[in-house]
């Protein structure tokens, strides 16, 4: 592409970034913050520099949006340009919980960045930003939006929406579908949709809604330190378009919104897919060569001396394979049987993990059904391996070695594809990046010792 090109292009991004601005500025419908942030993000893969003066061009209630929607690299990236003064404006036009990531984003390169920022925000949302960030690890309380509506169940509906129309002509709230009741201490009680208010009359209190059968409602919550995955499945299961979040005595903090939990999704997915070719996902997706590089590099690493424990078994058995040279013909076919079948019992494993299917205490039926199933592939590719290997080299016994050790190393392959996972797990270690080094060390050992042990012991 000439450069000709290039800035006709650049020229038509800007034009559309600054008419989608104007658009918003204007509270047109169809515009939405995501489209301006894709378009910049078009601009800034042509010029960087360019990317930063047309963002300084959006007002900072729109910039906001912008900027939570970008992905965390850049969003780091981006708010080194800025100063404190700027980044304290932005932050206070954001929803709390995108507040909050993103001070902790810029906290996690610039700690005293970070403080001068939140020093900036008026005192009350300070401290509410305060206490999203102090939540530590993948808990509910970290992303939750203290931005909610609640009302008492002594309340009626008349009151609440009058408030409602406040709040939103005050931009107080947003993205409001459903309403939360409490009772007169701030105990969340059970979650109403906003749909189901018209079975009522504008007198009536919201106790009506306890009382009523044919209002739907629900009473589920999530904890503030509860995992994060787990609240996940429960939105799911539960087909929730957003989740209350709770203190250990029933108050009402926050709430978990249906956008952040397909952010979370997203996530998971995006983790076990980069985890199981040993790679951190947060690394990947940055710009960063020398970081991904060196994060690789540690896994090359586990997997070289790996390598060389299964060469060792090769090697010990040098005299059996110089006497027979079709056996290192054939021993990749015994390894990547081997590897393949234990990366379909893993990555099975690995999945139902992650969505809450199993646990170590329940997982002897996943074992079995792995096990079971590695077996039945074993004997069927152990016959068509055996045949083809005594046709190919005519010696008798060569077909039966390599159909043994295939039989061998699926029923390996299977066991440990499912298990290695579930101990990981209930070791606290990721199993999505721990597992797949383990299982081909097993595998390739396995497969490489039965194969030439057998070999040794029947030719």
């Amino acid at each position: 592409m000439n450069a000709e090109v290039i800035d006709v292009d650049i020229d038509k991004h800007i034009a559309n970034i600054l008419k989608m601005i104007n658009d918003h500025t204007l509270d047109d419908a169809n515009v939405h913050a995501f489209d301006i942030m894709e378009a910049l993000l078009e601009v800034r893969d042509f010029d960087e520099e360019l990317y930063f003066v047309t963002l300084n061009k959006i007002p900072n209630e729109l910039l906001a949006d912008v900027i939570a929607e970008l992905p965390t690299h850049i969003q780091e990236e981006t708010s080194e340009r800025w100063g404190v003064n700027k980044l304290a404006k932005i932050a206070v036009e954001m929803d709390t919980d995108d507040a909050a990531d993103f001070l902790q984003n810029i906290r996690e390169s610039d700690n005293t960045k970070a403080e001068d920022i939140l020093d900036k925000i008026n005192p009350e949302d300070q401290k509410i930003i305060r206490s999203l960030i102090s939540y530590e690890g993948e808990v509910a309380g970290a992303y939750m939006q203290s931005e909610l509506f609640s009302v008492k169940q002594e309340e009626t509906i008349e009151e609440a929406i009058n408030r409602l129309r406040l709040m939103k002509k005050n931009g107080e709230i947003d993205s409001l579908s459903t309403i939360f009741i409490v009772n007169h201490l701030g105990i969340y009680i059970c979650s109403v949709g906003l749909e189901e208010l018209i079975l009522l009359s504008p007198s009536d209190k919201f106790e009506a809604v306890l009382l009523r059968s044919d209002i739907k409602r629900t009473e589920v919550s999530a904890g503030h330190f509860d995992d994060i995955k787990e609240v996940v499945e429960k939105v799911s299961d539960y087909n929730l378009s957003v989740i209350p979040v709770v203190d250990e005595f029933g108050s009402l903090l926050g709430r978990i919104t249906s956008d952040d939990v397909y952010d979370l999704i997203e996530n998971q997915a995006t983790d076990e897919m980069f985890g199981l070719a040993g790679l951190n996902s947060d690394v990947e997706q940055a710009d960063k060569l020398f970081q991904s590089a060196k994060k690789r590099a540690v896994w090359l690493g586990i997997n070289l001396f790996t390598a060389i424990a299964a060469s060792g078994v090769i090697a010990y058995f040098d005299t059996t394979i110089q006497s027979f040279v079709s056996l290192a013909i054939l021993m990749p076919i015994v390894a990547s049987m081997g590897g393949n079948a234990g990366t379909q019992s893993l990555t099975v494993t690995v999945r139902q993990l992650s969505t809450g299917d199993i646990e170590l205490e329940n997982a002897l039926g996943t074992i079995k059904k792995e096990v079971i199933l590695s077996l039945m592939n074993g004997l069927c590719f152990a016959v068509v391996i055996g045949l083809t290997a005594y046709f190919w080299f005519k010696i008798p016994y060569l077909g039966l070695v390599i159909a043994l050790s295939t039989i061998i190393n699926l029923f390996l392959a299977g066991f440990f594809g499912a298990i290695i996972p579930l101990v990981l797990d209930r070791l606290k270690i990721d199993p999505a990046i721990a597992s797949s080094v383990l299982l081909t060390t097993i595998t390739d050992i396995a497969g490489f010792l039965s194969f030439l042990g057998l070999a040794k012991l029947l030719m």
